[in-house]
């Protein structure tokens, strides 16, 4: 199985990602259109409730699992590294059941305890799935440790895909029950999902994905042989507290979803109002997560990378890798962020979403924040300051829920609170996060100046994004057809932008011919010849 590099791996999964997050984004107006507004607000908190149980399960061994491999192929340890893959698994197995198991039990009690006593039926439906997660989880954490993200890719777009499908053929199946049950019917597809995904990922290792040792001139290279006893404190080692960190944001959610909803409800909204409002924020966390999806791309890609090279004592290239990791994460975020800015409202009305567009209008600031702390958090696992990530997110969660309880109580704010929390919630740990990596690794990181030429550039293109989608919508209003206009006009608006921000990049530097050097060929491929000739 041949290693890929950092930027094609990224790019792999990066492409897989964003795939997956624009499916997902798709469907949510004919879900909405099958269990209605209140529906999907109790479709939303539903998956808060899921995505805690699913991290607790899954957060910690699958990195612990990329984390070791990388560390035992880069000292040419393989047979370290197989036998580390087979113990995991075994743990992940024994986890993913008890917690299946767990959700059974405990699915109305969640339920009641965050105020959604109407996601009982489909917190228990999703029960299937954190078992068939966590197959799939061991099994990406091998490939990822090895540098291969083909299968991880090839296995979150088919998981997707069928979740998809699925989730809205069951949700106008059972709909006609009542409406916890419709909404119980559109989590039937991610069990399916994950189940066709696993089965996928144990077919690729069996047949492409299996270590072989390496030789030197017909002898098998000598190991420093670990016992399994060994491999297995290694794993809790890592996979612990990166569970804890993980585990520790979103149970920050889950309290943040019984927060949400109870001081909305004291704001003056009714039940209902405040399912549908918590559903907007539901639908602006699914956009935002397109661009994010990009970030988590590059996060697992550069784990492992980070990790082999100190494992192999090479600073001098992992700090390379940390520089280029956030220089990405600013190119990425920062258009994305302007972007669903300045065009919150038509992209609203193009995927047919209804109203909720403030929301992503002044919240999507969040997404460069949050992407920024991800990659903060997977630079100090990869240098072993695991607890210090944990304690970080702590303080930020807990600032979090202070503003949002505080905020989301005024009737003027109501749900404008939770980005306010959000905002608060993560530029605490940024700068937390920002000083330990700086003082662990004596390396000085200006995020200010790595970003200054992104945002530049970011800033230019919302203004011709802006005066792009004014010019366009002046003339594809001539077709008389609104939704026809919109799109149109959206669509027109994006691809200029993309244009704008390549030039912007170009005149300020931004990109270099180094760069390219960096990039998967098939993207470099795609950048016009004359862009390319005007990069210095």
């Amino acid at each position: 199985m041949k290693k890929q590099s950092i930027a094609k791996g990224f790019a792999i999964l990066s492409i897989a990602g964003m795939l997956g997050k624009v499916l997902s984004l798709l469907y949510i107006p004919f879900l909405k259109h099958i269990i209605g507004p209140e529906g999907y607000g109790i479709y939303m908190a539903t998956y808060q409730v899921y995505t805690f149980i699913f991290v607790i399960t899954n957060a910690g061994v699958p990195v612990a699992i990329s984390k070791l491999i990388s560390e035992f192929t880069a000292t040419e340890n393989h047979k370290n590294a197989l036998k580390a893959f087979k113990i995991a698994r075994l743990m992940l197995l024994g986890i993913g059941t008890l917690m299946a198991i767990a959700t059974v039990v405990f699915a109305k009690p969640l339920a009641n305890l965050v105020k959604y006593n109407r996601a009982y039926l489909s917190v228990l439906c999703l029960a299937p799935s954190v078992l068939f997660t966590a197959v799939s989880c061991a099994y990406r954490g091998y490939f990822q440790g090895r540098g291969n993200m083909t299968p991880t890719a090839i296995s979150q777009i088919v998981e997707q895909f069928i979740n998809i499908v699925f989730s809205l053929i069951f949700a106008a199946f059972f709909i006609g029950k009542g409406l916890e049950q419709g909404v119980a019917g559109a989590t039937v597809g991610t069990s399916l999902g994950a189940l066709i995904s696993a089965l996928y990922l144990i077919y690729y290792y069996s047949k492409h994905g299996k270590i072989r040792p390496y030789k030197h001139k017909g002898e098998i290279k000598r190991e420093h042989r670990y016992t399994k006893k060994q491999l297995a404190r290694k794993i809790i080692q890592y996979g612990v507290p990166i569970t804890l960190c993980v585990g520790m944001n979103y149970a920050g959610n889950i309290v943040d979803l019984w927060n949400t909803k109870s001081r909305l409800l004291v704001a003056g909204l009714s039940n209902s109002e405040a399912n549908i409002l918590y559903g907007q924020l539901g639908q602006y966390q699914q956009l935002i997560n397109v661009p994010i999806a990009i970030v988590s791309s590059l996060a697992a890609a550069i784990l492992p990378a980070i990790s082999g090279a100190i494992a192999c004592g090479n600073k001098k290239k992992a700090k390379g890798n940390i520089n280029y990791s956030f220089r990405l994460c600013f190119l990425i975020t920062l258009p994305s962020a302007i972007g669903l800015t300045v065009l919150s409202s038509p992209i609203y009305k193009m995927i047919h979403l209804g109203e909720g567009s403030d929301i992503m209008k002044y919240g999507a600031v969040v997404l460069i924040l949050m992407a920024l702390s991800q990659i903060q958090t997977t630079i100090l696992q990869s240098i072993g300051k695991l607890y210090l990530a944990t304690f970080y997110s702590v303080i930020g969660i807990v600032a979090k829920i202070l503003v949002n309880y505080t905020l989301i109580a005024i009737p003027s704010i109501n749900i404008m609170g939770a980005i306010y929390g959000s905002v608060t919630g993560f530029l605490i740990p940024i700068i937390l996060n920002h000083l330990t990596i700086r003082n662990s690794l004596r390396v000085k990181i200006s995020l200010i100046k790595i970003s200054i030429k992104p945002l530049i550039s970011s800033l230019l293109m919302g203004a011709v994004v802006f005066i792009g989608y004014k010019l366009f919508n002046s003339i594809f209003i001539l077709t008389n057809i609104h939704y026809l206009t919109v799109v149109l006009s959206t669509v027109s608006s994006i691809l200029l932008g993309v244009f704008a921000y390549g030039m912007a990049l170009i005149l300020t530097r931004g990109i270099r011919k180094k760069d390219l050097n960096q990039f998967p060929p098939k993207i470099v491929k795609i950048i016009p010849g004359f862009m390319k000739r005007m990069i210095r």
